[in-house]
């Protein structure tokens, strides 16, 4: 058996055919126009004469409204060179079609306007169904059904005239579904339901911990809105609420602006206690006293040492290990600041250790003619029961 390879059309004689055939096609559709390609027949209902034609069935080329691919210019751009009346609306967002490019600015003319449907076939899609209310800024996702159960129409939110919104609308419905909450809301944030939702998304249930300003620690909880959005009527108002800590707080900075406005530097949204303080990034000096005084506790018995009792986490727990006008560990005691001061390191008594009672304390003190016998270091300086050393410890 001959087997050859057969190249049938693809021969010369039959890329010539081709060629042929490709170019009076070419010819016959640039001859009518376009025509041959047609898909459909142009709306033929009169209307006012723009472009030199009173309807699209009069528009005799289809090169008049189609572009080629490696033109320049879109169908949009012809539709205007006719329509020069919505040329200009969309100049202004206070027209329909200007508030439509302002909020869908790649949207074209086809979108909504269709045709080769037919000779009476309508230009504009006007279903509830199938018009594009997101090209208008506001879907209907959410919108689907009354809250008892049926469907929404278009009179529910435009009345008669479908070419307007009555804004009261949205309170009459959504105040039949929670007329409280309703009612709160309008009084914290107006009653331009627009200006914030568009029916894409439902913000009762907005999770602020999907965004960088999360509600945790002292923000979290049960917090109003309000609370951080002051008058705010639209959604650049509740975006434009401040996120850093001082535009809140300043009212209890207690350091006076020493320290600046970045709060996060000590504090977390934990609380203002437990912060933590980087002395490297706000002083060179060493000295505490620089910056801490001596406090009005000491009575200034202890001079500018800071470091010999405090540490830099936190002034307490404190620890003392200097010089001390009365022995610290004598007798039985444990050397413990608190046996000795335990409502302060101002005041003292004896009588963590030593099992005295008022009433024989001044009965015995009486007897030798002291008075002043609740200041015990005055006369017993080094803790024993008479001073010049007699006796033990009491």
């Amino acid at each position: 058996m001959n087997n050859t390879n057969r190249l049938g059309c693809l021969t010369g004689t039959g890329f010539v055919a081709a060629l042929i055939t490709f170019f009076v096609l070419v010819g016959v559709a640039f001859a009518s126009g376009g025509q041959m390609f047609s898909s459909g027949a142009l709306n033929d209902q009169p209307g006012e004469p723009l472009g030199g034609v009173d309807s699209h069935a009069h528009i005799t080329e289809c090169r008049t409204c189609h572009t080629a691919p490696w033109e320049p210019a879109t169908m949009a751009d012809r539709c205007l060179e006719c329509h020069t009346n919505i040329a200009a609306q969309m100049q202004d967002v206070a027209q329909l079609h200007g508030s439509i490019v302002q909020k869908s600015p790649t949207i074209a003319c086809r979108d909504c306007h269709h045709e080769h449907r037919g000779k009476t076939a309508s230009l504009t899609d006007l279903g509830e169904n199938t018009f594009p209310h997101e090209f208008f800024g506001f879907s209907l996702n959410e919108h689907q059904r009354m809250d008892s159960g049926e469907p929404i129409t278009c009179e529910n939110c435009h009345g008669d005239d479908i070419t307007t919104f009555a804004s009261d609308s949205c309170q009459t419905c959504h105040s039949n579904m929670d007329i409280a909450f309703a009612q709160a809301h309008l009084l914290s944030f107006g009653s331009d339901c627009l200006a914030c939702h568009d029916g894409v998304d439902r913000f009762d249930d907005f999770n602020h911990n999907d965004y960088p300003f999360k509600l945790e620690g002292g923000h979290g909880g049960d917090i109003s809105c309000t609370k951080c959005h002051l008058d705010a009527r639209s959604l650049v108002d509740l975006q434009s609420a401040p996120q850093d800590c001082y535009s809140c707080h300043y009212q209890d900075d207690e350091h006076n602006g020493e320290f600046g406005t970045q709060c996060e530097t000590c504090h977390t949204p934990s609380g203002w206690e437990n912060a933590t303080f980087d002395h490297d990034r706000f002083t060179s000096s060493t000295a505490c006293v620089n910056c801490h005084a001596e406090p009005q506790e000491h009575l200034g018995q202890f001079g500018t040492d800071c470091a010999a009792c405090h540490s830099t986490k936190a002034w307490e727990p404190a620890s003392y290990n200097g010089p001390h006008s009365f022995p610290i560990r004598h007798g039985d005691g444990d050397g413990s600041c608190q046996t000795c001061h335990p409502n302060g390191l101002t005041t003292y008594t004896c009588y963590g250790c030593h099992e005295h009672t008022e009433a024989n304390i001044a009965s015995e003190h009486r007897e030798e003619g002291i008075s002043n016998f609740q200041n015990c270091i005055e006369c017993h300086i080094d803790g024993r029961e008479h001073e010049g050393g007699e006796g033990g410890d009491d």
